[in-house]
């Protein structure tokens, strides 16, 4: 009798998929606690009144174990329905007697002395107590095939660049996918037995993997909810229960075929023909090599449409017992590969003996086996193998195989030792682990930032051409001054935690922080521009990160003239977009009064106008139709009034031509107030633009709606044309009311802001498209001492730095050394430097890299020669 035990009905107390598996296998008894037990008693009762009671209901019936499950599946439905009943606080002697049945471990089952129970109650139990087996054994076989597949990966000498996923912050890579190349990583740190062939079942492991773990979770989360709940609060529950088991089970069979293919091929390169004809022998009879698995999964499906639930968790169950001898067997082939050398000495001592092939440990084997340099975690767990292995003395092969295959029985005590132990093998190399960054941000190394320096340059420099002045502020601001900015997105703004009672957000932008300055310092023009970091807890995608710079420029106060700072903001943006040398773009130009009529005159209600254009705002990724199914059946907006909308939205083209044809007499536009307005700014900006030469960059479009709430005027966003895919690179606008909203007198402005990381995705893509490498330092000279003399290094660099040249030093005796630093680095020029030489002669010895030059000149005049040739 297992002295462990598991407590039901208590305060604190849940079943959980453990549990369950710990009674299934008869390790734990059940206990019932005392507070429960004094429910179940609260009336008395008889058997014969609480039958007379529940057989009024023809859906009540004897407790009865379907035939079709297991020993171990029968002790995990019993143990569920137990605990159903517990919960359901309804006075009955069952629970004991499920109780006493459990705790006793028969092979049969008979309730006679048990009260009736409904039919919902033995169909949910029955499906939760075999899927809280699958829960438990499904994580538990995830972390066994990693350990297979590490071995497999040493003993095919395959190439593990597969392993090398990292999370990129994204969200381009799965979570568990990732996970699983880090633990093999860190089982397979340090080994020297994996190599360069490709196996495309090694390959497959992260996703494979990545896939059942994925899966297991969603089982096991499930899991956590409905062995708690009771019958009375399981409506559904089957259902929900076999929807995450149906995506396990076609995760199983692609894991079974993938260790298949990979224990086939360790067979395969068994060396030794007597160990690999006996392991073979035993392979091809014992394991599941056939259609087993796509047999088993296609029952499992056909009772899963079936609705047979029971049927089809206990079918899912077998498949991955099935998953489990494959696996099991991939470990033992890959070790018979590992081992090999050792397994043949003893194999050969045997026959010369006369005796049946045994396994044993061998000294004079261990000497002359040739060294297998494996990972530091597999080396462990090989350990861990032959210790058990070794304790049972000298085995014959066949008994080795069986002996090994039990070790790894999943329902044995000594198993779940053997996980902890990998556990803790896997934990203690964790500091080999390499870090990660978390989703949504980037690093930057030396090319990238040479790209991005540049970049910066050239954008700080467009920027006071126009006599803007630099402007930093707090990462962080009072959530307060954030919150009712943003419309929508407000959703987006990460909020800090409690630090001292200020409640603190991370800007979300560049604009409200500059409008929180001119207010807060009484400003009534401010014509700045800010280079900085902003966060948004967006979802994580291609062009779309949740750390990242902005540029933004915006001028703030009443000009004399009206429109000129639109204009020269726009302006402003096709300079630095045609100076960045990104290609072709096109900057999409509206009016917020212009859409504001365009709703009026359509028949939107005023209190939709901003919502109809959040979504209007979504056209250049969605079809009109959609948009329209979402104002219709989402918005509340009529058929008709959306078909209005379509009309005017339409409307794209040259911004003078299409003016002319809005401010026509006649015109919807020209009858309503506000867009004439409009139209009247528009055509200042057009022909200003015009005259400017940069109206050829504008398109004007109806479709654009910006979806901040802050905009008031002039809404623009620049759209890159190339074959990058990164949408929007810059937009801006006109927000007169927004400084006005921190409690001060109202200051108009208007700005733009680049969206300079998608700017940069373009621009290290044209890089890579044209093979360029940027030069990732400045430096021009590398002085080369070919010695060991750092006093010598130091006295020349020295000179040169003084003499404001960018040098860099290297000491070292081999020539290559230098050389392969100086074309590595892409460093222009060399000064050459033998100790001897310059002692003797006073000479040193300039190279021109690119020319292949060489120029001898004394010691004392290097600096001056250098300066003349790279600066003439």
């Amino acid at each position: 009798m297992a002295e462990a035990s598991v407590t039901l009905g208590g305060k604190a107390t849940s079943l959980s998929s453990s549990t369950v598996c710990a009674v299934a296998a008869a390790l734990s008894q059940v206990r019932i606690d005392s507070t429960a037990l004094d429910r179940l008693s609260s009336s008395s009762f008889s058997k014969k009144a609480t039958t007379a009671t529940t057989t009024s209901s023809s859906s009540n019936h004897n407790i009865t174990v379907p035939d079709f499950l297991t020993l171990e599946e029968s002790r995990a439905f019993l143990l569920v329905l137990l605990n159903s009943l517990i919960i359901s606080n309804a006075p009955s002697r069952t629970p004991l007697v499920l109780a006493e049945t459990l705790n006793s471990n028969p092979s049969t089952f008979r309730f006679d002395d048990a009260d009736l129970v409904t039919e919902d109650e033995l169909t949910c139990s029955t499906l939760l107590g075999v899927s809280a087996i699958l829960d438990h054994h499904s994580a538990a076989l995830s972390a066994l095939a990693d350990v297979a597949a590490a071995f497999s990966c040493e003993a095919l000498k395959a190439d593990v660049a597969a392993f090398n996923l990292m999370d990129s912050g994204d969200g381009h890579n799965s979570k568990e996918e990732v996970g699983v190349a880090a633990d093999l990583r860190v089982l397979l740190n340090g080994s020297k037995s994996v190599g360069k062939e490709k196996v495309r079942s090694v390959a497959r492991v992260p996703k494979v993997h990545g896939s059942v773990r994925e899966h297991a979770k969603s089982v096991h989360s499930r899991m956590r909810v409905e062995l708690n709940s009771g019958v009375k609060s399981a409506i559904g529950s089957e259902e929900a229960v076999c929807t995450v088991l149906l995506p396990l089970a076609a995760a199983l069979r692609e894991l079974g075929e993938c260790s298949l293919g990979r224990a086939k091929s360790n067979l395969e390169g068994i060396s030794g023909g007597d160990l690999k004809l006996g392991v073979g022998e035993i392979f091809w009879k014992e394991c599941p090599v056939g259609d087993g698995l796509s047999s088993g999964f296609n029952k499992a499906v056909n009772l899963f449409l079936g609705k047979e639930y029971g049927k089809f968790a206990h079918e899912v169950f077998v498949l991955l017992g099935l998953v489990w001898k494959v696996v099991a067997w991939e470990v033992v082939t890959a070790v018979a590969v590992l081992d090999a050398a050792e397994l043949n000495e003893v194999i050969k001592g045997a026959k010369e003996n006369g005796e049946n092939p045994k396994v044993e440990e061998n000294s004079k084997a261990e000497k002359k086996k040739k060294k297998v340099v494996l990972g530091k975690g597999t080396s462990s767990i090989l350990a861990l193998f032959k210790e058990r292995l070794q304790s049972r003395g000298k085995l014959a092969l066949g008994t080795w195989v069986a002996d090994f295959l039990s070790f790894l029985d999943l329902t044995k005590p000594e198993f779940n030792e053997f996980l902890l132990k990998v556990k803790d093998v896997v934990e203690s190399n964790e500091s080999r682990r390499l870090p990660k960054i978390p989703k949504g941000t980037r690093d930057f190394a030396k090319e990238q930032m040479t790209i991005r320096k540049k970049a910066f340059s050239i954008i700080e420099e467009v920027f006071e051409r126009h006599g803007a002045t630099a402007l930093d502020t707090p990462v962080f601001e009072l959530r307060e001054t954030l919150m009712g900015k943003y419309g929508e997105d407000s959703k987006l703004i990460y909020d800090l935690a409690d630090q001292g009672g200020e409640l603190l957000s991370l800007r979300y932008d560049l604009t409200v922080p500059f409008a929180r300055f001119v207010a807060m310092n009484g400003l009534t023009s401010f014509k700045r521009y800010q280079i900085a970091k902003v966060y948004r807890r967006d979802n994580p995608s291609k062009g779309r990160y949740r750390e990242f710079y902005q540029c933004d420029f915006d001028i703030a106060g009443t000009p004399p003239e009206k429109m000129g700072p639109d204009f020269e903001v726009v302006r402003i943006l096709t300079e630095l977009l045609d100076e960045l040398n990104i290609g072709e773009y096109e900057i999409k130009l509206n009016h917020r009064k212009l859409l504001d009529g365009m709703m009026q005159i359509c028949g939107v209600p005023p209190e939709k106008f901003r919502t109809i254009c959040s979504s209007i705002d979504k056209l250049d990724k969605q079809s009109f139709q959609q948009i329209k199914k979402e104002m219709v059946e989402e918005k509340g907006l009529t058929a008709e009034t959306a078909d209005r909308i379509e009309t005017f939205v339409k409307e794209k083209g040259s911004p003078l031509a299409l003016l002319s044809k809005f401010i026509q007499e006649g015109s919807d536009f020209s009858k309503h107030e506000g867009a004439s307005e409009a139209l009247k700014e528009l055509e200042i900006l057009f022909i200003a633009l015009e005259k400017s030469k940069r109206i050829d960059k504008v398109v004007f479009d109806l479709s654009l709606a910006r979806g901040l709430d802050y905009y008031t005027g002039v809404i623009f966003e620049a759209v890159f044309k190339g074959g990058t895919q990164v949408g929007s690179i810059a937009a801006g606008g006109r927000y007169d009311n927004l400084i006005g909203m921190f409690g001060s007198k109202t200051v108009p402005a208007v700005g733009v802001s680049l969206g300079i990381e998608r700017v940069f995705a373009i621009m290290e893509q044209q890089q890579k498209d044209q093979n360029q490498m940027a030069r990732p330092t400045k430096t021009e000279v590398l002085v080369s001492i070919l010695g060991n003399d750092l006093t010598l290094a130091a006295e020349l660099a020295g000179e040169l730095w003084d003499a404001g040249v960018k040098a860099e030093f290297l000491v070292h005796k081999r020539r290559t050394k230098h050389f392969e630093y100086a074309k590595e680095s892409r460093i222009p020029w060399m000064v050459l430097v033998y100790e001897q030489e310059v002692k003797e002669e006073g000479v040193v010895q300039l190279k021109d890299l690119e020319a292949n030059i060489d120029i001898k000149t004394p010691r004392t005049q290097f600096v001056e020669e250098l300066r003349k040739r790279l600066y003439p």
